[in-house]
């Protein structure tokens, strides 16, 4: 730990996964913004998903700062995927608290400073914050609910505003503390994305709730000062898409459920679904009715989301008995070295 303005503040590792070069202009943006935070990080470690070319081209590109020890690029160590690049990253991280950034979104300037102040308190183990949408439209198409932001990896109407405590954290902005790995392992593979494949998710979900297992003391928060900003390319912005990525979720959770349980895999989708989302039709039929853009299409959203999340569970669920689909998490042995935050100021 080191000092500044008055304060002892933990070193951190940032880990963005990455795995195509159509992204590269996202990439060198979600760096620089690690690079320019308030509270610097002791490092950035660049996890690339097995694809060779773009793994030599970002070493050329922050070969300088390699030398340093400010940028590292790594290869993924295990099978493709969001999951086991993450524990690369993981293994490799010298710091005390290893964050996690999207590879196409920008944090705001004092995104680690924020993440920083709640690990004063030791029992905080994971802190996740606020992801807004930067449409490439301009502008949220007129029949997205909020409530659905989640669909494009962005924080949702029905989470707690401020700062409090979360069954899980949102694994595109999130932090943990190095010994959180320790006691539950690292992220499930089996369960996140694969390049562009199905959009799946949950497998931060099913993390956190296996930490909690682990540490029963355990706190876990969100905090919305925590922000940054992600990208939602025009592909994501179509109703065809919104339509499979909450199919995909449906089948995400059903993993969930079978790794840690339906209480606690769907305990939080629960209060979602039976007040949250049914508050967001009304909503959106009272729009409708006085005459608001997009109030009846957001209300038909809803319904079409929860439907096809609905069917990708119960899918999921019959392809788990019959062992259709398989994950597995364990320990993660380090690679890296606790050390201190380059650029602090004492």
């Amino acid at each position: 730990m080191t000092h500044r303005h008055g304060r002892l503040h933990r070193p951190f590792s940032v880990v963005i996964c990455v795995y195509t070069e159509d992204r590269w202009d996202d990439i060198l943006a979600a760096v620089d913004s690690v690079r320019h935070q308030s509270l610097p990080a002791l490092e950035i470690l660049v996890v690339v998903d097995h694809n060779a070319a773009l793994l030599a081209r970002l070493r050329r590109e922050y070969g300088e700062f390699a030398a340093r020890g400010e940028v590292r690029v790594l290869a993924n160590a295990g099978v493709r995927g969001l999951s086991a690049g993450r524990n690369t990253g993981i293994a490799a991280a010298r710091g005390e608290i290893v964050a996690f950034l999207d590879d196409d979104a920008v944090a705001g300037r004092d995104w680690l400073r924020f993440f920083d102040e709640s690990y004063d308190d030791p029992r905080v183990l994971a802190v996740g914050g606020r992801t807004l949408p930067a449409w490439a439209s301009g502008r949220r198409p007129v029949w997205f609910p909020e409530e659905f932001d989640w669909v494009v990896g962005c924080t949702y109407r029905g989470l707690p505003a401020g700062k409090a405590r979360v069954r899980n954290v949102l694994g595109g902005n999130a932090s943990f503390r190095r010994s959180a790995f320790d006691a539950a392992g690292g992220f499930a593979t089996g369960i996140g994305r694969d390049g562009d494949k199905r959009p799946l998710g949950c497998e931060e979900t099913e993390l956190c709730i296996r930490l909690a297992r682990a540490v029963p003391d355990a706190v876990l928060l969100i905090d919305d000062r925590a922000l940054i900003r992600h990208k939602v390319p025009a592909a994501r912005e179509r109703f065809g898409y919104f339509r499979t990525r909450a199919y995909a979720e449906g089948l995400s959770k059903a993993l969930v459920a079978r790794s840690v349980g339906a209480g606690k895999g769907l305990e939080s989708e629960r209060r979602y679904a039976t007040r949250v989302l049914p508050a967001g039709v009304v909503r959106g039929l009272r729009d409708a009715v006085r005459g608001r853009p997009g109030g009846l299409g957001r209300a038909g959203a809803i319904v079409v989301g929860v439907s096809a999340a609905a069917g990708g569970y119960v899918l999921g669920r019959y392809r788990a008995r019959g062992d259709g689909a398989t994950f597995s998490s364990g320990p993660i042995e380090r690679t890296g070295h606790l050390g201190s935050p380059r650029g602090a100021v004492a």
